[in-house]
């Protein structure tokens, strides 16, 4: 006799797992503790040549003017732009990537495995100049020992995580948008969905096929119950959950694929005013 189906067989989540934003687990392994220590050591390096270059350049152009305040300011300008605006911006455009990163193939993503946003990069930054520069890399370096993934404090602060993005990869096809709930998720507001959600949501949707029509309308209704405080407005009434879910996953599928197209437009036009 067949075990009944649970919500619960469909939210395991392995340490090695990596979820993208539209819920597929990966198996990508977190990056260890070696490579994000050289990525660091790069990355640190890149930086600190970076102050020095931009500290004695805005230092000369303050010495005409013979003013301790600027000069004093020109030194927080050189702190603020190298510690802070130039890696969350360089991390932000190059989804997840810093010197170092990419360097030793490394790669930063959202705890659901989306790419990361500016907001993500600068709280990274942030975090990262108490924990890396201020205090000698010593909590990032426990912080990642400890981890499970590999997470320094920045990630925990930020919800991100390091990843290994040079490890070949076969995807299943992702859920199709159920043409009838079109027009209700395109104008649908949609939060971020839990790890352990949005990987039970895509092995549902995978799983289909192989499901009762009792199991199905049980999971589902239990999966829907999860995903619904992060949706407004709700679907409508009486949309099988299987459609309601499969159209949530497919347009946050491309949400993030139009953000990452504005993002490379965005870096088409930096390099070409370059």
């Amino acid at each position: 006799m067949s075990q009944p189906v649970r919500p619960s067989d469909f939210a395991t989540v392995t340490s090695d797992d990596l979820v993208t934003g539209e819920g597929v687990a990966l198996d990508l392994p977190a990056a260890s503790l070696g490579l994000r220590l050289a990525s660091g050591i790069l990355d640190v390096l890149v930086t600190i040549i970076s102050f020095v270059v931009l500290y004695i350049v805005l230092a000369i152009a303050t010495i005409p003017f013979g003013d301790e305040a600027l000069f004093l300011a020109a030194t927080v300008l050189a702190s603020i732009l190298t510690f802070l605006a130039i890696p969350a911006t360089v991390e932000t455009l190059s989804r997840g990537r810093s010197v170092g990163k990419i360097a030793l193939g490394l790669r930063t993503v959202r705890d659901d495995g989306g790419p990361i946003s500016f907001h993500h990069a600068l709280v990274r930054a942030l975090i990262g100049f108490v924990e890396i520069y201020a205090l000698s890399g010593a909590p990032a370096f426990f912080s990642i020992m400890l981890s499970s993934r590999g997470k320094r404090l920045g990630d925990y602060a930020a919800g991100t995580y390091v990843v290994r993005d040079r490890v070949p990869l076969r995807l299943p096809m992702p859920p199709t948008m159920p043409p009838q709930l079109h027009a209700w998720a395109r104008r649908t507001d949609l939060a971020a969905l839990p790890t352990g959600t949005a990987l039970a949501v895509r092995q549902f949707l995978g799983r289909l096929p192989t499901l009762d029509p009792v199991s199905r309308e049980r999971v589902g209704q239990a999966l829907l119950a999860d995903v619904l405080p992060h949706v407004a407005p709700p679907p409508p009434a009486g949309a099988p959950p299987e459609l309601v879910l499969a159209a949530i996953v497919a347009e946050r599928r491309e949400r993030d694929l139009a953000r990452l197209r504005r993002d490379d437009a965005l870096r088409n036009r930096l390099l070409a005013r370059g």
